[in-house]
């Protein structure tokens, strides 16, 4: 999916939701959930689009009717230390798409 399909999807609001998912090497991806399916945030070649950061996402996404957004970075620490028992689940983070001040 790209921009201009999200802008289209928003506006007729049925994203229901983005996360914005950290990924070695300082970059971030963008999944779009829809009702039944999540998709990649493409760039105009086709691949996964390199997002440097939420206000990088803010950037692209300025003209796109607002929708839920969370942030969500892996805990590599208890993965390498084995701290807790049982699964591991990801720090999720919401964020809006609207201006930071």
């Amino acid at each position: 999916m790209n921009v201009q399909r999200l802008t289209e999807l928003a506006g007729k609001r049925e994203v229901r939701g983005l996360e914005l998912l950290s990924l070695e090497g300082g970059f971030y991806i963008a999944r779009v959930k829809l009702d039944n399916i999540e998709m990649t945030l493409l760039d105009d070649n086709g691949k996964p689009m390199r997002i440097r950061s939420t206000t990088h996402l803010r950037d692209l996404l300025q003209h796109v009717p607002p929708f839920p957004c969370e942030l969500v970075q892996q805990c590599t620490h208890d993965e390498m230390c084995g701290v807790r028992d049982g699964p591991i689940g990801a720090l999720r983070i919401p964020f809006s798409l609207g201006t930071v001040f």
